[in-house]
């Protein structure tokens, strides 16, 4: 069983995040729909030194947008090595959203959440929801696998943290296409659930996270086991077959105004 110390963020931590997004709220004087842990820690295979990313979708009041003046719907706060803060506009989140964007989804999804607007967040999250379609999500998870995959030496030791970044978005296109969905679990527990693998490659990947959880961020994991490779290339060659035959998928249009009025409700929450 695990304790607190082998938590993915501890109490001092959660707390030093807290006052972080306190002051940055106060700061840029927006609200704070959503704030959650990405990366490793959220997935469920950090080590004990990985760092801390989080992520938020904030929403600025109604004077700030009462200008001509082009300004950024980012924001992003580098606090330190260990560290990194960084946010969406909701105006941003949303646009993203129709398009069927993977990253807000599993930001959406996050198992650590450090701060959340009670009306917004859920509203959000429906929303997000029924907008996610499977095609683009499946264009950004191979995406990924490729772009990781292309730098693994099958013949030389791997970077624990580059295998993980390779494997879990092939997890995510066998999930997608074991299930018929378009939104993968974003925790690596749930999303194996959903994968069905063979108890040979499970068993594979449960000591490669235990693994994991036990050495430094930049470790490595030896030359990789071949079936571990071979289920990131079928899941690849299985998403690019799926993509050939799939027809269009286009947003629908009525998501737009549900957009539009999710938007101005939640940035008049914030106050004039």
């Amino acid at each position: 069983m695990k304790g607190p110390a082998d938590a993915p963020v501890s109490d001092a931590m959660r707390a030093t995040i807290g006052r972080v997004l306190d002051a940055l709220a106060e700061e840029e004087r927006i609200g704070i729909v959503m704030a959650i842990e990405s990366g490793s820690r959220a997935w469920g295979f950090h080590s004990p030194d990985s760092d801390y990313d989080v992520r938020f979708v904030y929403a600025r009041p109604v004077d700030w947008h009462l200008s001509l003046a082009r300004k950024r719907d980012v924001i992003e706060r580098p606090i330190s090595d260990e560290l990194d803060v960084s946010g969406w506009d909701l105006s941003k989140a949303l646009k993203l959203s129709m398009n069927a964007n993977a990253v807000l989804s599993e930001w959406l999804q996050s198992p650590i959440l450090y701060a959340a607007d009670a009306e917004g967040l859920p509203l959000l999250r429906d929303f997000a929801a029924r907008a996610m379609r499977r095609r683009p999500v499946t264009w950004h998870y191979l995406s990924i696998a490729f772009r990781h995959l292309e730098r693994l030496d099958p013949d030389k030791p791997v970077p624990l943290k580059r295998f993980f970044y390779t494997v879990r978005p092939a997890l995510a296109l066998r999930w997608m296409r074991l299930n018929g969905g378009a939104v993968p679990p974003m925790d690596m527990a749930a999303l194996r659930e959903g994968c069905d693998l063979p108890p040979r490659t499970a068993a594979l990947l449960d000591d490669l996270t235990e693994r994991k959880r036990a050495v430094r961020e930049k470790a490595s994991a030896g030359p990789v086991d071949r079936a571990l490779l071979d289920l990131v290339g079928t899941e690849m060659g299985a998403a690019r077959a799926w993509l050939a035959a799939a027809g269009p998928d286009r947003p629908d249009p009525a998501l737009w105004a549900e957009a539009d009025t999710l938007y101005r409700r939640l940035v008049r929450k914030v106050g004039e």
